[in-house]
């Protein structure tokens, strides 16, 4: 789908820049319109428009502001004017599409054919669990060997000379390190210069280590090598909200090395469409329950989702842990255990 800005107001900001208008020009549609403190805005997608952010990007707009929604750029189907609604059925559709989507990446990362890729969406809708099924899977071999897995997640904190060595550790071409929320490899210019090295365009990709490092040695890590592996960063945070303009312009160094899968899950209705997805795809069945149970499980979630305090994949396996403990009185200890207070 496209929108098409036809009159009134309508810009985007761009770095260093007045506003600049698009009124009269089409982009592929995300998501829209939305509110926050400075007014309400688009959401599009700008890459491969020159002059344009090559990212997802808000299109700010007000009261004046006439725009289409249309199938396509060149046709009078026109969905809707100044909104757009999808069905529940729609929304589901594009959530699977773009998960079997992210299966097939990650397929692809094993093998080499990708060298890097950002998987973004918020916490607690299966972004890691999907990742790491398509890993294990593609590893079943190296496990019955008994031998050391060819891919590793790194989770928390990590320093930049702990990058370095990860990356020393798995550089072989059928090797992977995922990155999931490790948030810290973004906010420091080191570790963020050392995974431009290690994600470049070009088919020798040299890392060096420029400063002399007793752990370097005591590990026999040397300052310089062939990164040959791929890369996956699962990330909650969004490139396009960092305040720091020199950490800004790092991201996108780093964005324009990877493939970027957005997951465009950014409502609670979406959350809860997805849970109800996984749900129906057997999600719950190592649990023990039910269809009833697991239909339960469901509704429950869904009758608290602005109470509970997170909603995600995980209280919904909290839930029916309670439900497996529990019986008929689980819900009491859900109310309990899951909801916030008052």
């Amino acid at each position: 789908m496209f929108v098409e800005f036809i009159s009134g107001s309508a810009n985007v900001e761009l770095k260093g820049q007045a506003p600049v208008s698009v009124s009269g020009q089409s982009f592929p549609y995300v998501d829209g319109p939305k509110n926050e403190i400075r007014g309400k805005y688009i959401l599009t997608n700008t890459r491969g428009y020159d002059g344009m952010p090559q990212r997802n990007t808000k299109i700010f707009i007000d009261e004046s502001t006439k725009y289409e929604i249309r199938k396509s750029i060149d046709t009078g189907n026109i969905i809707n004017t100044k909104t757009v609604e999808e069905t529940d059925e729609e929304i589901i559709g594009r959530l699977r599409k773009r998960f079997e989507i992210l299966d097939s990446m990650t397929k692809a990362a094993k093998k080499g054919k990708i060298r890097a890729m950002i998987v973004s969406g918020p916490p607690g809708v299966g972004k890691s669990h999907g990742v790491e099924n398509v890993l294990r899977k593609g590893d079943i071999l190296t496990t019955l060997a008994d031998a050391q897995p060819k891919y590793t997640f790194v989770k928390g904190a990590a320093s930049a000379i702990g990058l370095y060595m990860k990356l020393f550790k798995y550089r072989t071409k059928d090797s992977i390190l995922v990155f999931d929320d490790c948030d810290s490899v973004f906010s420091d210019e080191v570790s963020l210069n050392i995974m431009k090295a290690a994600l470049d365009s070009k088919p020798v990709r040299t890392i060096h280590w420029n400063t002399d490092s007793r752990l370097l040695r005591q590990e026999d890590v040397p300052d310089h090598f062939n990164f040959e592996g791929s890369v996956i960063f699962i990330t909650n945070l969004k490139f396009d909200h960092v305040k720091s303009k020199k950490l800004r312009d790092h991201l996108e160094a780093l964005e324009s090395r990877c493939h970027f899968v957005d997951l465009t899950i950014d409502t609670d209705h979406e959350k809860m469409l997805r849970i109800e997805q996984l749900v129906q795809d057997g999600m719950l069945k190592d649990y023990g329950l039910s269809e009833q149970a697991q239909v339960d499980v469901t509704d429950y979630i869904r009758a608290n989702t602005h109470k509970l305090r997170e909603l995600s994949v995980r209280t919904v396996i909290k839930a029916a842990e309670l439900a497996d403990a529990f019986g008929d009185s689980w819900r009491d200890f859900a109310d309990t255990s899951l909801l916030k207070r008052g």
